[in-house]
């Protein structure tokens, strides 16, 4: 493709191929990008019938295919892996966030809203008690007192 100005269009072909609409269509550089984007499209659609064709083939006759049966499931196994991989890292994300927030709820005046450095225990703003405020129940969302191991609204235990 060493004649093709714009490169492989991969991805940008859909791109390049809706701002083909506005350039002028007699250019000689337009309509060579053109063809090639519809080559690209055909190849594609191409490819999408071969791999459907061999699904159900493989399908119907899986003992056939032995050496790519033993690649099939070594892929299986691998995005297997990789979605454990990817949820476990989506639960680390969300903890760090919370716990993000958490630290910040603690720098953060009840009374006024000020963001405080860590380390203080009165608020730099307007001199209110820092700390553990009222805890709030997962279960009915009653507030309970710092301290409370059970909510006095539920019975459930608190979490410190």
């Amino acid at each position: 493709m060493a004649d093709n100005p714009f490169g492989d269009l991969g991805a940008l072909g859909g791109l390049m191929k809706g701002f083909s609409g506005f350039m002028p269509q007699d250019d000689p550089q337009v309509k060579l990008m053109n063809a090639q984007t519809q080559l690209s499209d055909l190849k594609a659609q191409e490819a999408a019938a071969y791999t459907e064709i061999g699904k159900q083939a493989f399908a119907q006759n899986p003992d056939a295919y032995p050496a790519q049966a033993d690649k099939l499931r070594l892929i299986q196994a691998n995005i297997a892996e990789a979605q454990a991989a990817l949820n476990q890292q989506t639960q680390d994300n969300k903890a760090a966030e919370a716990a993000a927030k958490d630290a910040t709820a603690a720098l953060t005046c009840p009374s006024c809203g000020h963001l405080n450095p860590e380390g203080v225990k009165f608020c730099q703003e307007c001199g209110a008690k820092l700390g553990p405020g009222k805890l709030v129940c997962p279960g009915c969302g009653a507030e309970n007192p710092p301290g409370t191991r059970f909510c006095g609204g539920c019975g459930q235990k608190l979490g410190e």
